[in-house]
């Protein structure tokens, strides 16, 4: 400790200031140098071993903190009960909010559904998603699809669009898809109940979530949808990846789509129901 001093042994013996002389120490022996000399060289050995333990210790101290690194420059959960619904961490990407959609067509028609519930939405952490603007995507995304198939595109029907709505609300009231809503009726029974400008109509319906894990029926794959860019790509790529609304899309078993409409409704929970619907007219 400070203030005090010691010789090797930790002591001050009182013989080291009583006398003013002492006797000359023996010579040490070559035995005893030998002996110190092996003791030094195991000091110096156990020296050398405990730093390359300690240097080991440090490396692994500072790979452990990369994955704290890692983590925070996610944008990931602001919920921890989100973690509880994934089998293990979901490192969800920066996500960034969508692009102003390109405007599908006639938003008031002269002709809707009674049925029609407006505009629906539901808030993620990265944007309101609007009903209006996931059909907007939706229409602009199969238009797309269509001319990578050297097809034309299809024109927004604002009433065809609005029997699509009024029967994706539906859907959701039954908490189920279906081609039938809740009174029996048929696609085109519906848009017939509505107008009658219509000699052919398909209809492509679809289910799915917003803003938690869902699992593709194409692939098996988790995805999560946190935009209205987002959902309405995920639509459409579930409609291409199914046999049967591919066909409707392309056009593969008519004559020919002239004009259609999406409907979508998002319920307060962040369920997703949407319908599609095709027409051709007289």
């Amino acid at each position: 400790m400070a203030g005090h001093s010691s010789d090797e042994s930790g002591r001050q013996g009182p013989s080291d200031t009583a006398a003013p002389s002492r006797r000359p120490r023996d010579r040490p022996s070559r035995r005893a140098l030998r002996e110190d000399r092996a003791s030094l060289v195991g000091v110096v050995r156990f020296l050398v071993v405990a730093l390359v333990v300690c240097s080991l210790a440090v490396g692994v101290a500072l790979v452990g903190p990369q994955l704290a690194g890692e983590l925070e420059e996610l944008d990931g959960f602001d919920r921890l009960e989100e973690i509880d619904r994934l089998d293990g961490i979901d490192r969800q990407p920066s996500i960034s909010p969508s692009a102003d959609p390109p405007p599908a067509g006639e938003r008031n028609p002269e002709l809707t559904d009674p049925d029609d519930p407006g505009v629906s939405a539901y808030e993620t952490d990265v944007e309101r998603i609007t009903s209006e603007a996931v059909e907007d995507f939706v229409h602009a995304g199969v238009n797309d699809r269509r001319a990578e198939h050297g097809l034309e595109p299809i024109e927004w029907d604002g009433t065809v669009a609005s029997v699509s709505r009024a029967h994706s609300v539906d859907m959701a009231a039954q908490e189920g898809i279906s081609h039938v809503n809740s009174e029996g009726e048929s696609p085109y029974d519906r848009f017939n109940d509505v107008a009658d400008y219509c000699r052919a109509y398909g209809e492509n319906v679809a289910m799915t979530w917003v803003d938690r894990p869902v699992r593709q029926s194409s692939d098996g794959e988790t995805v999560s949808y946190y935009t209205a860019e987002e959902l309405a790509d995920g639509l459409v790529e579930q409609w291409m990846n199914s046999p049967d609304h591919r066909a409707a899309i392309l056009e593969e078993d008519v004559e020919g789509w002239d004009r259609g409409g999406v409907g979508v409704y998002v319920t307060e929970e962040g369920q997703v129901f949407a319908t599609h619907n095709f027409c051709t007219e007289w």
